[in-house]
């Protein structure tokens, strides 16, 4: 048999935290907290079967949505995105410089086909998505991690790592931050536009979580400060409409996008024409803003039960992140315990079922950074299920100091 290409071996480590990632969500018998997914209270599936079955009655309108389309997407879903989800955020686009993609990942694997050579820098936030590093690893790039407190990432590390590494791609997640929910403050968003454009490196903003804000004060995307085309600004609608329909898109100026066409025609021609219709439809009969309302109230009252449980039932010197949206919060356990070792366990114990995910695959740097730290997410759960799994779960972590 042939030998797998040596980019299989560099992906091993994100691809393992995701195979038990998406193990324990599909495990009735587990409280997961581990997964990104919205609440599925919030899918709209009587809307959506309504929409189906009106467009699937036009005459001719079903062969065209089941039939081969443009390159580029379905033009109503593209000027959907111009006119109700960037101009609200500042950020002036034209359609045609919208790229529809097959969920937000897909962005970062067409970039990486557009920019990354082996051994090529990406500089990334500590700690930063893992799902997007196994697209990094998978290209052979050789991901640095810039330092994140509070405010989101720094900038003063960020420009003396792109002084020092001559970076290809700054990847960064502004707002409600996979992992940790932070939010980068508007000051930085602002520096790193002009940081892109002064030492003529591609700022990839990937802003999945931003529109489900539930409190604090709504921040401009860093695209909305780029002068020079040197963002690029990559979101999905997993988040605000249906993660099953897997539809992403990508903004950038005339030369990027011309690029990122040519490679999502050869990789798969375009994106499914039949979810980007609906989505459009949806967006067109007026369900967004209800829709967006109940995402908020939902996920809100998710959040708090979940910040309360952990300051309820987990032990004195945890530190935990309080986000103003999206499905995340991070937890930096006392006493050294490794969260790796914890996972094993509280999966497996029959008192405890409760899944998260461990903290250290999230840091690029190893060295066991991260291993006393975990993700929780609070989408998928209900109160009632995020105050029992809490409480288990911090009666086990106090059993280990």
């Amino acid at each position: 048999m042939s030998n797998y290409a040596k980019r299989m071996k560099t992906m091993e480590k994100q691809a393992n935290i995701i195979k038990s990632l998406f193990s324990s969500m599909n495990d009735p018998d587990i409280i997961s907290f581990g997964g990104g997914a919205i609440a599925r209270e919030c899918l709209p599936v009587d809307k959506i079967r309504e929409i189906t079955e009106d467009i699937m009655r036009v005459d001719s309108r079903g062969y065209e949505i089941l039939s081969y389309g443009p390159v580029l997407g379905a033009k109503d879903l593209r000027e959907i995105i111009v006119n109700d989800l960037l101009a609200p955020k500042g950020v002036k686009a034209n359609p045609d410089n919208i790229l529809i993609i097959t969920g937000g990942l897909e962005a970062m694997n067409l970039m990486c086909q557009l920019y990354i050579e082996p051994g090529d820098v990406i500089l990334v936030e500590s700690p930063t998505f893992v799902h997007s590093v196994e697209t990094f690893s998978m290209f052979e790039a050789n991901c640095i991690p810039v330092i994140m407190d509070d405010e989101g990432m720094s900038t003063e590390d960020l420009e003396a790592k792109i002084i020092k590494y001559n970076p290809k791609l700054v990847y960064v997640i502004p707002t409600f931050q996979n992992p940790t929910g932070r939010t980068l403050s508007l000051e930085r968003r602002k520096k790193i536009a002009e940081l892109g454009s002064k030492y003529d490196v591609i700022i990839l903003e990937d802003d999945p979580y931003r529109d489900i804000r539930y409190s604090g004060e709504d921040l401009l995307p860093i695209k909305a400060f780029d002068k020079t085309g040197h963002t690029v600004l990559a979101n999905s609608f997993s988040k605000i409409f249906s993660p099953g329909s897997r539809i992403g898109y990508v903004y950038a100026n005339d030369e990027i996008i011309s690029k990122m066409v040519d490679a999502k025609s050869a990789t798969n021609s375009h994106s499914s024409l039949l979810p980007q219709i609906i989505c459009a439809e949806f967006f067109k009969r007026g369900y967004y803003p209800e829709h967006h309302k109940l995402l908020c109230d939902v996920h809100r009252e998710r959040r708090d039960a979940m910040i309360e449980s952990i300051d309820k039932y987990f032990p004195e010197g945890t530190k935990r992140t309080f986000p103003d949206g999206g499905l995340f919060t991070w937890v930096e356990l006392p006493g050294g315990i490794n969260t790796s070792e914890l996972l094993a366990e509280a999966t497996s114990n029959p008192d405890v079922k409760v899944a998260f995910v461990a903290g250290e695959g999230f840091f690029t740097e190893g060295n066991g950074k991260g291993s006393n730290c975990m993700r929780l997410s609070f989408g998928a759960s209900t109160p009632d299920k995020i105050r029992t799994g809490i409480e288990r779960l911090g009666k086990l972590i106090k059993t280990k100091l």
